[in-house]
């Protein structure tokens, strides 16, 4: 599990229930069962008018990969290339599609260089799929930033229809209070579904997308490495330009061998 995910989504709601309950005694005040409606079928129903189903649900499954431990490591795969640099050179390009790979991106990209394929060729296929899958990511996320968008929106809506409900009735003043805490609720329900839930949601799905970019990068550079040339120290320098200079770990002894 990402305990940095846990414990940001747990402590941002146990915030605000301990200021509820410091602040009121009587935490029904905060539930209005209309106005959840409101919020939540509001924003459900916008959501969906504006991307695909396919897009929604891949966007709901997406977010259980925000309390998943995060397996994207570019140290790791550089470490990997720098393998496969010494294998390529010892046992040539053929033996690559030898090697088991956990990541079909790799695997795909070991396939084209044992097969000798042109550089170029490698290059621009994956580089494809690597813009495919910014797009695909791009869409998740962008469910759930438009999702940060539609839930103060259908909130602000809410508490609009409370005041109108709240102005018919001015002629008993005794009303006006809850009726104006009751309107008030909508907008503190999309306002916290946006700045708990869906904005931070959409910054971590793009922060992983971004660390897996890196990772398949890494991956395209070092394949194209390994046909111009399984030198291991310059696979080494052309791909630790990937990752900060205080981060890199160094190249090890006998890497050439």
């Amino acid at each position: 599990m990402d305990f940095a995910s846990f414990i940001g989504i747990i402590s941002g709601i146990a915030l605000i229930v301990s200021a509820i309950f410091l602040g009121s005694s009587d935490f029904s005040i905060f539930i209005n069962i209309p106005g959840i409606m409101i919020v939540i079928g509001g924003t459900i129903a916008a959501t969906l008018l504006t991307f695909q189903f396919k897009d929604t649900m891949a966007a709901l499954r997406a977010m259980f990969i925000v309390f998943a431990q995060d397996k994207q490591d570019p140290q790791a795969m550089i470490a990997t290339m720098l393998q496969l640099t010494k294998i390529a050179r010892r046992e040539g390009l053929v033996a690559l599609s030898r090697v088991e790979a956990d990541s079909p991106f790799l695997k795909r990209a070991l396939g084209m260089a044992s097969d000798a394929s042109d550089e170029e060729y490698i290059r621009n296929t994956l580089q494809a799929d690597i813009d495919s899958l910014k797009m695909r990511h791009f869409v998740v996320q962008d469910v759930f930033k438009k999702m940060g968008t539609y839930a103060p929106a259908f909130g602000m809506l809410g508490t609009l229809i409370g005041l109108i409900q709240m102005l018919s009735q001015l002629d008993d003043p005794e009303t006006i209070g809850p009726s104006m805490a009751v309107a008030l609720l909508t907008t503190f329900y999309g306002s916290l579904l946006a700045t708990v839930i869906f904005n931070p949601i959409a910054g971590k799905l793009k922060a992983r997308t971004i660390l897996e970019i890196q990772t398949l990068e890494i991956i395209r550079d070092g394949t194209v490495s390994l046909l111009g040339s399984n030198n291991y120290l310059a696979v080494y320098e052309r791909l630790s330009s990937y990752i900060p200079a205080h981060q890199r770990k160094p190249a090890g002894i006998g890497g050439g061998e």
